[in-house]
């Protein structure tokens, strides 16, 4: 309880500069060591911001209040009538509490709009695809790529409209991704770490979940060496360390955080984990990782307009969805390897292992 109470009052220190520039060094490497500190810092700093907006609401209320008192409503009442000077008698002796008054009803006015957008904008949920064709990269370097593969007629006169990220279910061309990124697609294919591209096709599964199973059907892939990653269904808690590899841009990108929340946007939401991991468009359908390298979910969403406030569903319905498919199509790979040759791997040994089995996912509409 004693550490608790004075970790409170390091973090309060840290917030408003109190520390010395050798301690919030200090404090920010422990940060970055520790999620379930950083977690408690972001969650004081909203509540010492939200607490500084009821003082200033309060302040201005008193104000209000203030200019109210000072004006004479008896005087006031006398003096209405057809004589115009009274209108200029009254401003004359009250305008200064007029002015408070005023400005309070202006602040109110923008604070109130501010919530209200505020609301709007942070309620909602963006689905993490991302536009391919309005990224601000070489769209002659994206054909090339598609054409040194043959990857097809329709892919040679215009660059994918929407990308996403996928991973490997199985070592023979099974790929996992979200149902967003692929959903009324005319044709869909997917990149390797090489840059090679191969095209899919999309395997309906019954999940009612938002997940989508690719299946590689190029003459030109090899299959891949067994899975290095297991799926882990349960002992996930708050706090823990996780990571993720996906494509907003043409290059994989890692991402760090930690586990936030055991449940979705709603609270009742038991299928996904929200994280605190900064994500962007083209994050979607990545794997998201422990620090010991098994599969424990898979990114979907994020709210807009707030950082570190990602979704992901849990690996338990990447079980079912690749339970749903038949064992005679998935062939001898059908279930992910029991033991998983990532967990005594530094993070960037598991990233170079794990670069193979991760993908962009290219969509034409």
């Amino acid at each position: 309880m004693r550490n608790e109470i004075e970790l409170e009052s390091i973090i309060e220190d840290y917030l408003n500069g109190k520390l010395t520039e050798a301690e919030a060094t200090a404090f920010e490497q422990l940060r970055l060591n520790d999620p379930a500190v950083d977690h408690k810092v972001v969650s004081h700093k909203v509540f010492m911001e939200a607490m500084a907006d009821y003082a200033e609401v309060m302040n201005l209320k008193e104000k209000m209040d203030a200019a109210h008192a000072q004006i004479d409503v008896n005087t006031l009442s006398r003096q209405l009538g057809p004589h115009p000077s009274f209108i200029v008698n009254i401003w004359r002796k009250n305008k200064a509490a007029i002015g408070v008054a005023a400005s309070f009803i202006f602040l109110s006015m923008i604070m109130l709009y501010s919530i209200q957008q505020n609301t709007e904008q942070i309620g909602k949920v963006e689905l993490m695809n991302r536009d391919l064709a309005k990224i601000k990269t070489s769209t002659n370097s994206l054909i090339r790529k598609i054409n040194s593969n043959n990857a097809g007629a329709n892919r040679n006169a215009k660059p994918a409209n929407y990308g996403g990220t996928g991973f490997a279910l199985t070592s023979n061309g099974y790929i996992l991704t979200n149902l967003h990124v692929v959903k009324d697609a005319d044709s869909v294919y997917v990149q390797d770490s090489k840059g090679n591209d191969y095209k899919v096709r999309v395997i309906p599964i019954e999940s009612q979940k938002d997940l989508a199973i690719l299946k590689i059907e190029s003459d030109s892939f090899t299959p891949l060496p067994n899975l290095p990653y297991r799926l882990k269904q349960n002992g996930v808690g708050m706090g823990d360390e996780v990571y993720t590899i996906g494509f907003p841009k043409d290059g994989a990108v890692y991402g760090r955080g930690y586990v936030s929340s055991k449940t979705g946007y709603n609270a009742d939401d038991s299928t996904q984990y929200q994280v605190g991991i900064d994500v962007n468009p083209g994050n979607s359908g990545g794997p998201l990782l422990d620090q010991y390298g098994n599969v424990i979910g898979v990114i979907s969403a994020k709210l807009s307009q707030v950082d570190g406030a990602t979704f992901a569903i849990k690996a338990k319905y990447i079980q079912e969805a690749l339970n749903s498919i038949s064992k005679d199509s998935l062939g001898k790979s059908a279930t992910f390897n029991k033991r998983n040759s990532l967990q005594r791997l530094s993070r960037n040994q598991q990233f170079e292992k794990l670069k193979d089995y991760v993908f962009m996912v290219k969509v034409f509409k």
